[in-house]
């Protein structure tokens, strides 16, 4: 029966998953992630701004990204999640187009134009795509969630390639306008095609929940101990891994490897976070999701302590970037999954977006405290340490959110 249904959620839902993995390939969560490394150098051969400078620029959309998607999620609740995901996905085209004609006289024209991708562009991340595919998908909504999800592995696979041609034909002003095509020929008239929510008729069988659009207000989650507890655990994860991820080269530089050797294992990451999206997906539809990440969490606590020292074999750091990659795509499920479960889909767009904030504002946090830790005691090890001690109790605490709530229509009001 269980799998007669995943097989009949698939058959109705497929163009929905489709059109939202790639507008997740091609939205603000990962593209400006992936591309901002490569324009360092020339724009600062341009223009003579430092690295520090135009490294903040990807700060500044981060803080601000995070700061609006409740505001989006609201938005997807309010009127209606395809509005707001093509809306959102032809404005980020826009904004990104426009970093490659600011004039390069002041640099507040470059700072204001990350504010404007911030401030337009998170409704094309998971906030929006990930609402539609929850109301698709209920037996296999892990797994869906899963393959949506890898939107972001294929994009850390292909764009990184792409930004690079483009900018050796081109230059940075170039890739930028080149690259803001992707959204707009190619993931907005998908969306526009095949993106949007089930009609009542579509709705996938419940297991005993009165219709889809149940669930607790965002007073009623925030009020709620499991909410809380899940942010923390969300923030503990995102300073773990976001400056694990960036300062990954010089962590494998400190054991003595070439960058040739940095170059593979960062290849190594995206495979494991889309290995760890599928797999874990999978997973949150067979068992209790806070259980399923215990180990997935606990895993890469030790691939930080295996990254300490200045003495790792290259098998070694190999292994401990899989399983940190792995944590990273099982991260992305996490808060999906269980805004959905513990929360409902009634306000799932706002209470999605307060959770999202702490994993996109503190993964672009984490990479600074690495380097400070890094400068002040003049290795790596005493953040991994601190990392690892991160993983571990994110994992512990999600133990404490007991078990799925059944929601019934009349708390979608209270």
């Amino acid at each position: 029966m269980a799998q007669s249904q995943t097989k009949a959620e698939f058959r109705a839902g497929w163009k929905v998953l489709v059109a939202g993995l790639v507008g997740v390939a091609c939205g603000a969560s990962p593209v400006p992630f992936n591309v901002i490394g490569f324009t360092i150098d020339p724009i600062h051969q341009e223009t003579g701004w430092t690295t520090a400078q135009i490294s903040l620029g990807i700060t500044i959309f981060g803080i601000v990204a995070a700061l609006m998607a409740p505001a989006f999620g609201w938005m997807a609740d309010r009127f209606g999640v395809r509005r707001v995901a093509i809306g959102s996905t032809v404005a980020f085209a826009v904004s990104l187009a426009i970093l490659g004609v600011i004039p390069s006289s002041s640099i507040g024209w470059y700072f204001g134009a990350w504010f404007l991708i911030g401030l337009v562009g998170i409704g094309s991340t998971p906030v929006t795509w990930s609402r539609a595919t929850n109301m698709w998908f209920h037996k296999s909504r892990g797994l869906a969630l899963g393959l949506l999800l890898m939107g972001t592995s294929i994009c850390a696979l292909t764009v990184p390639r792409l930004a690079v041609w483009m900018i050796g034909q081109w230059g940075w002003r170039g890739m930028y306008i080149g690259l803001s095509l992707l959204p707009l020929l190619i993931a907005a008239p998908l969306a526009f095609a095949w993106f949007r929510e089930p009609r009542p008729e579509e709705l996938p069988a419940r297991d005993g929940e009165a219709a889809i659009l149940t669930g607790v207000t965002v007073g009623g989650a925030l009020r709620d101990r499991r909410f809380w507890t899940l942010w923390i655990s969300i923030a503990l994860v995102a300073v773990a891994y976001g400056g694990a991820h960036v300062h990954m080269p010089r962590i494998i530089g400190q054991h003595g490897l070439p960058p040739e050797t940095a170059a593979g294992v960062m290849g190594m990451i995206g495979v494991a976070v889309m290995a760890g999206r599928i797999i874990t997906g999978m997973l949150f539809d067979r068992f209790w999701a806070p259980l399923v990440c215990l180990p997935i969490l606990l895993i890469p606590a030790l691939a930080c302590w295996l990254l300490t020292g200045t003495a790792t074999s290259e098998p070694t750091i190999l292994a401990a970037a899989f399983m940190l990659g792995f944590a990273a795509g099982a991260e992305a499920d996490v808060i999906a999954f269980l805004a959905s479960r513990y929360f409902g889909m009634a306000h799932y767009g706002k209470i999605y977006g307060l959770l999202y904030m702490p994993f996109a504002m503190l993964s672009g946090l984490s990479p600074a405290i690495y380097g400070a830790m890094r400068d002040a005691s003049g290795s790596y090890d005493s953040v991994l340490q601190l990392a690892a001690a991160l993983f571990a109790t994110g994992s512990v605490l999600l133990l404490t959110l007991g078990r799925y709530p059944t929601f019934r229509s009349s708390e979608t009001t209270a």
